[in-house]
C-alpha cells in the first residue's frame, strides 16, 4: 500500500503541488489498516487500485484494493489516513485548496496508474 500511495502521489504530481503551496507541507500517515482476505505468494503479480474515499479539513483517506493480477481475486483491502503537516511549525494544517481540488478528482474513483 505504501508503494501504491507513492505512485498515486507521483501520478497527481504531488511534489509540484506542494512546491506551489510553499514547499513546507508534507503528508504523514496518521493511521493505516489492512484486511487480508486470501493468501498471497512471493513473486505473485498483483494490482493495487487506489482511490480517495474521504477529504477532511486537514486529512484525507486513501483506500486500496489489492488483487491477484491473473484472476482478479481480491487478496487484501486497506487504507490510510494522511494528515497535512507543517514540520517547521510542528502542527497539522489545512490541505491547500489546489491540492484539495486535485484530490477531489479521485474521490471514490480509482486512479488509473
Amino acid at each position: 500500500m505504501e508503494e501504491a500511495r507513492t505512485r498515486f502521489f507521483e501520478f497527481i504530481q504531488m511534489d509540484q503541488l506542494k512546491q506551489r503551496s510553499g514547499g513546507k507541507l508534507h503528508f504523514m500517515v496518521a493511521s493505516s489498516k489492512c484486511d487480508y482476505l486470501k493468501q498471497a505468494y512471493s513473486r505473485q503479480r498483483i494490482t493495487v487500485h487506489t482511490k480517495v474515499t474521504r477529504i477532511g479539513t486537514k486529512s484525507f483517506q486513501l483506500d486500496h484494493e489489492i488483487k491477484n493480477a491473473e484472476t482478479g481475486d481480491v487478496i487484501a483491502a486497506g487504507g490510510a489516513t494522511l494528515v497535512c503537516f507543517d514540520f517547521l511549525a510542528q502542527k497539522s494544517v489545512e490541505i491547500p485548496l489546489e491540492i484539495r481540488s486535485v484530490l477531489e478528482q479521485y474521490l471514490l474513483t480509482p486512479a488509473k496508474l
